[in-house]
């Protein structure tokens, strides 16, 4: 038992430093959508969006072997709070003007990325330029950094297994976004979940979690 439970805990440290420090706890009760979210590739194609041999996966690069240039190209960004939308109950009154109706806060844009950048350095960017809160922390032990808040929606503020996650061309990587070096084209979201990923159809986190 005490083996099991020194397992669990260490793949939460891990999955914390990769895709946000979730804590485990009570969960309280989490309305997830009755369909699934289908996310389509810049290409036009329906593709699945889960698990590491997606075929759009790509392998991560450290953040010292990045060397931006002043060559650039042109990606797409959004970043959206779907999944709050269903779950308003769990997120405090007072956060509640911080919703858009439609779940969108920032739409689904075309933005300059310099060649060596990763999909940390364009969000962190574009937050700034359009004066979107956004928060982060660098863990060293996995020489990454990870989002903590955007628009002051902090993780585990719909619930201990809420935060953001972020997908690259309908891929959600296994990986911190520091690490994921773009590519011309490449679409990038960032959604908040309320259920470890499960609510956006990605179950990798928690089966880890659980194994």
């Amino acid at each position: 038992m005490r083996k099991h439970k020194s397992k669990i805990i260490a793949l939460i440290v891990i999955l914390a430093a990769l895709t946000g420090s979730w804590l485990l706890g009570g969960v309280p009760e989490i309305n997830t959508p009755s369909s699934p979210i289908n996310v389509v590739a810049s290409e036009g194609e329906d593709i699945q969006i889960f698990g590491t041999d997606h075929a759009y996966a790509r392998t991560p690069v450290e953040p010292e072997d990045m060397h931006i240039t002043d060559e650039y190209f042109y990606v797409t960004l959004s970043v959206r709070v779907d999944m709050i939308l269903y779950n308003m109950h769990l997120l405090h009154k007072d956060q509640h003007e911080l919703i858009p109706e439609d779940g969108v806060i920032f739409p689904e844009t075309s933005v300059r990325a310099y060649v060596g950048e990763s999909v940390f350095n364009v969000l962190q960017r574009e937050m700034r330029r359009h004066r979107i809160h956004m928060s982060s922390r660098w863990t060293p032990i996995f020489n990454s950094a990870y989002v903590e808040a955007i628009n002051n929606l902090y993780e585990f503020d719909v619930g201990p297994l809420s935060g953001w996650m972020y997908n690259v061309n309908g891929w959600f990587p296994n990986f911190g976004a520091s690490r994921y070096l773009l590519s011309p084209g490449d679409v990038i979201e960032w959604m908040y979940t309320v259920d470890l990923g499960r609510d956006l159809g990605v179950h990798w986190l928690a089966e880890d979690l659980y194994e």
